[in-house]
């Protein structure tokens, strides 16, 4: 069997891949399903009921910043440390992240391990569902884990806070990239978390998260999802800063670009849920300039 060409155990592996690997004891596997509250779906329920052998949950609300009074923002690396070595994820480990939705939020955890400075981490491309409807191993128990050691080291440029975005939007100096709908983006949506404007950050461009995957899930080819950001303005010669709602599908953004070669991307943690709630920062509506 050739492997797909979506096969790169830093960015993004095919479920044909993962099968071959399902075993290798320095595999290891996380779910980390999460979904907006107006979806009607329980990501902890759904694990316990069925999930790829050997999984552990990555709870993204908890394994977060509880100080911080956004939501699920990046966790200090202690608690990053004291939680993978509780889920038997450590050094010397390929971690293989999928969710529930196919590829929503296992971009996130993608993107987490990297701020940690752990490379050797991929997205199951497709996620659970591509994995489910191809009739694979499924199991309802969770695995037997031992503490591994764990060491990070914190990457600083990989994340941006709302000072050194608002920064870039005035100076014009990052593309900064929406994962929102367009809807949403144009201001013409109300927003899932009450109290926040609508509208997007100035000289933002929108490549909503959806556009850069196939309808089943899958990511689309890197010479596609290039064009993806072309169409929709994004300089892909100039430093990039993702946003979304609240730092979930903003990395899957991030990946699209780290699959396309683009090395010098940021995320902005605190997304829509911190930018929107503060009158003192300029939106604006409407489609982008």
């Amino acid at each position: 069997m050739t492997p797909s060409p979506a096969d790169d155990p830093k960015t993004l592996v095919s479920t044909d891949w993962l099968a071959r690997h399902l075993r290798d004891p320095d595999l290891r596997i996380l779910d980390a399903s999460w979904y907006l509250p107006d979806a009607g779906r329980d990501a902890k329920v759904e694990y316990g009921a069925a999930h790829i052998p050997g999984a552990r949950f990555f709870d993204i609300d908890e394994i977060s910043d509880l100080r911080s009074t956004l939501p699920h923002m990046a966790p200090p690396p202690e608690k990053f440390i004291s939680r993978m070595r509780a889920m038997g994820v450590g050094d010397g480990h390929q971690v293989v992240v999928y969710d529930g939705a196919g590829l929503f939020s296992a971009a996130r955890v993608w993107w987490l391990f990297r701020l940690m400075g752990k490379t050797d981490v991929a997205v199951l491309d497709g996620g659970f569902p591509k994995w489910r409807a191809e009739g694979r191993e499924i199991e309802d128990m969770p695995p037997i884990v031992k503490d591994r050691h764990i060491t990070v080291s914190r990457q600083n440029h990989l994340v941006k806070d709302v000072t050194q975005v608002a920064h870039a939007a005035k100076l014009g100096e990052a593309e900064i990239i929406d994962a929102r709908s367009g809807p949403r983006f144009r201001g013409e949506a109300a927003e899932p978390r009450p109290g926040l404007r609508s509208g997007h950050i100035p000289g933002a461009k929108n490549v909503p998260f959806a556009s850069v995957l196939n309808a089943d899930g899958t990511m689309k080819a890197p010479t596609e999802v290039k064009v993806v950001f072309e169409a929709a303005g994004v300089d892909l010669a100039k430093p990039a800063i993702t946003s979304c709602g609240s730092g979930v599908t903003a990395a899957v953004l991030s990946l699209a670009l780290e699959r396309i070669g683009h090395r010098n991307h940021a995320l902005y943690d605190g997304s829509w849920a911190e930018w929107g709630m503060y009158d003192d920062l300029k939106v604006e509506q409407g489609p982008q300039a």
